[in-house]
């Protein structure tokens, strides 16, 4: 197949929404359709029966919950699909961001029940910010729920999208009994079994036919009548043009639990999504049919065989194709590197690749080359912009609570803070390591963490820091940056990779040291490289 059609052939994309939207379930169901898997895991109660394929990580099987991006991979009618599935919550949501620069559109998951949530609002306004072309998948709607405009006016409002529903539910909860795809013109009725294996459902056209009333009842038929004719009314027409500059949202319906309305939502988005999209790096654009190979990673995950400590690099291919054995330049290190064995993803499940195209993700050993946003290319000298580190909410003091495990410790550490999961601060004045990160919950992932793959135990001590930023000075041999960091000496730190860091112990402190020290740049992310 030639290079142009494998390109035509990819659809990367992220699962987005809050937790328990059922993210990770409308995953499952997708790879069902595909074909990749038999048997989904039922996630039932937060309490995974199988597993859920997508949540591999060992804590993730435990709390029920996705804690990292996981990437699946799967051929559904003759279309290569890339499936991201992030997590939800939001203490993880910065390994979500830094996923999002790697996919070429979005799937937002909404919960029929709880509506727009305020994790889902962030997520969005980040897609928002970059153009990324959504479809909104309204969950669950076996359940009750809000009414189906009502939900569509809060997607509007709060998300502040544009929206165009693409099939309407045929009644809610109770009266659920399926779905009018608009898209496709048909009918597909809700069978209420919830066995995990994909049914058959009649389908038919005629909407304005008797048989309607004869298969859904009188009431439900003239409701879907007179909803149908207020959708084309107040939502406008579908233009797909408009979807891919991110302009308008196409919305669909069901049930992922019960495989219901899955199938409609993949079947329009093998035909509507985008191809991989061009990708700005700070030289240039790059579009993906060039023939010389660029890709960035936006992902380093450590132990994913906790058995054999290795540690990969997940790279999306912007442009040209990624072969076996081939040297490409690591342009931060300025090398060239060959790879021996990059592997292709089914959730935990990896298999070696030889060739990938533009839009795949490929997953790289590594020794410790590579730091998120780092790119590869055949030797053009490129930097893909977009990841950068947040500056993280809370900080503790991380102690080593087995004095002979220490190397294992800082071994863990280094590694666990190379993903992006959190991030480490060793303090200027006495050199003690504290660590960062954008939610509570991460500290219990990394102890965990530590202690079930490295074999070391830690413990945390609190350290009352209002805000990291990074220190920028106007001009660093100036008597005013001098003064600064005698003045601050107590509060200073340097990052993993020896950025100054001004570690702020309150707002006013904040804003006190900005006006006093006007040259000394404070910023709250670190890319400013």
């Amino acid at each position: 197949m030639s290079f142009e059609k494998e390109i035509q052939r990819r659809r990367t994309f992220g699962i987005i929404s809050h937790p328990d939207a059922g993210k990770t379930t409308l995953t499952e169901k997708l790879l069902l359709f595909g074909g990749a898997i038999q048997e989904a895991g039922a996630v039932k109660n937060n309490k995974i029966k199988k597993g859920a394929t997508s949540d591999f990580m060992e804590i993730e099987r435990q709390r029920g919950i996705s804690v990292a991006t996981s990437v699946l991979a799967f051929i559904y009618k003759d279309k290569k699909i890339n499936i991201l599935d992030t997590p939800g919550h939001k203490d993880f949501a910065e390994d979500t961001f830094r996923t999002l620069t790697a996919v070429d559109s979005v799937i937002v998951v909404i919960d029929v029940a709880k509506g727009v949530e305020e994790q889902t609002e962030k997520l969005v306004e980040v897609c928002r910010m970059r153009n990324i072309p959504m479809i909104v998948f309204i969950n669950k709607m076996d359940r009750e729920g809000k009414d189906a405009f009502d939900l569509l006016d809060e997607v509007e409002q709060k998300l502040g999208l544009s929206v165009t529903p693409l099939s309407f539910p045929i009644g809610m909860g109770y009266d659920f009994k399926g779905i009018y795809n608009i898209y496709e013109k048909n009918i597909n009725l809700f069978s209420g079994d919830s066995k995990k294996n994909i049914e058959d459902v009649i389908a038919f056209d005629n909407i304005e036919g008797p048989e309607l009333e004869k298969i859904i009842g009188t009431k439900a038929a003239k409701d879907l009548r007179d909803n149908l004719e207020l959708v084309h009314g107040v939502y406008p027409e579908f233009d797909r043009n408009e979807y891919l500059e991110g302009k308008l949202q196409p919305v669909f319906f069901g049930s992922a639990l019960n495989n219901f309305g899955v199938r409609e939502l993949l079947d329009c988005f093998i035909d509507i999504a985008p191809t991989p999209r061009p990708k700005k790096a700070e030289e240039r654009l790059v579009n993906a049919n060039e023939k010389e190979f660029t890709g960035f990673v936006f992902k380093i995950h450590a132990n994913m065989d906790p058995k054999h400590r290795d540690r990969l690099a997940f790279i999306k291919i912007v442009s040209g194709t990624f072969e076996r054995n081939t040297p490409y330049l690591h342009v931060r290190h300025n090398k060239s590197m060959k790879f021996s064995s990059p592997n292709a993803f089914f959730a935990e499940k990896k298999e070696i690749v030889d060739i990938s195209y533009p839009g795949d993700i490929v997953g790289l050993h590594d020794t410790g080359n590579f730091k998120i946003g780092d790119t590869l290319t055949e030797g053009e000298i490129l930097h893909y912009k977009g990841i950068p580190s947040f500056s993280p909410e809370h900080f503790r003091y991380i102690n080593n609570a087995d004095p002979l495990k220490s190397k294992q410790l800082f071994k863990g550490i280094d590694q666990l803070m190379d993903e992006g999961v959190a991030q480490l601060f060793t303090l200027e004045m006495n050199g003690r390591k504290v660590i960062g990160t954008v939610g509570a919950l991460q500290y219990e992932v990394i102890q965990y963490r530590l202690e079930h793959e490295y074999g070391a135990k830690c413990t945390y001590e609190n350290f009352p820091v209002y805000k990291a930023c990074w220190v920028a000075p106007k001009d660093p041999k100036n008597d005013e940056f001098k003064e600064f960091k005698r003045v601050k000496q107590k509060f200073l730190a340097k990052d993993k990779t020896g950025q100054l860091v001004f570690l702020a112990d309150s707002q006013f402190s904040l804003q006190m040291t900005q006006q006093k020290y006007p040259s000394v740049i404070l910023k709250f992310t670190s890319e400013f490289e």
